[in-house]
């Protein structure tokens, strides 16, 4: 038997303006663009982007997207690991022209959300010890002190009646 276990590695979005999309991913998450040309196969320009030296690209932004076209991108999320890199990124989001700023505490993820410069939604998240059943938000208030979010967070999912550990979560999840 096959142990296939696809990982996702990157993610593509066509954008309006290359240079200002690109320029905006290194600045908030400290990105650099690893290669950028025209598409042998493709009619666009691709900047390839990444924040991890053992992967060359984990965003590709092309060319490509009308200029009175709304975004259809879901989401675009990026991991962090303390509630101070949320706020981090709040503030360097916003110092760049993210607007729609919001925080939401999902009980298995503290997350907060924006729009970029293009309108495409952007999560930035850090996992919780806790599971609840999704989708679950509760506003998320990055003015309280870690302590006060983490006892909140914890309160929050308890009360929620599909509250497991993140450990026995994941063994019911290899199990399936």
């Amino acid at each position: 038997m096959s142990n296939y276990t696809p990982a996702l590695s990157h993610f593509g979005v066509f954008v309006h303006d290359l240079d200002r999309m690109s320029q905006f991913y290194c600045d908030v998450f400290g990105m650099v663009v690893t290669d950028r040309g025209e598409g042998h196969t493709m009619p666009f320009t691709i900047a390839f982007l990444s924040g991890n030296p053992k992967q060359h690209h984990q965003l590709a932004l092309a060319t490509g997207r009308d200029l009175d076209q709304p975004s259809t991108v879901m989401q675009i999320s990026f991991k962090i690991e303390e509630i101070d890199n949320l706020r981090e990124a709040r503030q360097r989001a916003l110092d760049r022209g993210a607007t729609q700023m919001r925080g939401l505490n999902h009980g298995n993820a503290l997350s907060i959300y924006f729009a970029d410069p293009e309108g495409n939604t952007v999560e930035v998240y850090l996992d919780t010890p806790w599971y609840v059943a999704q989708p679950h938000g509760e506003p998320l208030d990055l003015e309280k002190d870690d302590d006060q979010i983490w006892a909140e967070t914890e309160r929050i999912c308890r009360a929620d009646p599909t509250f497991k550990t993140v450990e026995e979560w994941q063994a019911d999840f290899a199990r399936v």
